[in-house]
């Protein structure tokens, strides 16, 4: 069988939502930018670089994303159910990645990140659930698509300050 690992990254401090039209555009702040960045070292310094990421398409997430200053030869999709959809939308995203990612990134919001979080961990705990730039590493053997709330262990916990 196959290792899989699954990092959750609740997106970096986002500006105030003043001055914004819309929640979807609001931008990372000067701390948010550093504490993604941090959370490229921490990936990096962990070998969790992923094979994928799925991003939510809103303007603080795709900053997080970029960053993190990770590799940019992967594979990345912004997915529309990261930032509209709850966790189940988010757990049949993860579900269907293809056989050959080991290691899959996940950036999303806000309690969404954290419940699924939660809800994969066979002890169901996401303590006050995930902060700014925090992440969570979910490891489990099989496919994808085996993907089982209650089935896939929190391994680590994180949270990314620059």
């Amino acid at each position: 069988m196959t290792t899989r690992t699954l990092v959750l990254l609740r997106h970096a401090k986002a500006e105030r939502p003043e001055g914004y039209a819309k929640d979807i555009d609001r931008p990372l702040s000067a701390r948010g930018r550093a504490d993604a960045a941090a959370a490229g070292r921490w990936l990096e310094d962990n070998d969790l670089v992923p094979d994928q990421v799925l991003c939510s398409p809103s303007v603080r997430t795709r900053q997080t994303w970029q960053y993190t200053a990770l590799a940019t030869e992967m594979l990345i999709a912004y997915e529309q159910s990261l930032y509209f959809g709850g966790p189940a939308e988010m757990i049949e995203l993860i579900q269907e990645t293809t056989a050959t990612v080991s290691t899959l990134l996940v950036i999303g919001h806000n309690p969404t990140i954290s419940v699924v979080s939660g809800r994969l961990d066979p002890h169901g705990t996401t303590g006050d659930g995930l902060r700014t730039a925090g992440l969570a590493v979910h490891r489990f053997e099989g496919a994808w698509s085996a993907l089982e709330p209650g089935k896939v262990p929190r391994t680590a916990e994180h949270t990314a300050r620059g």
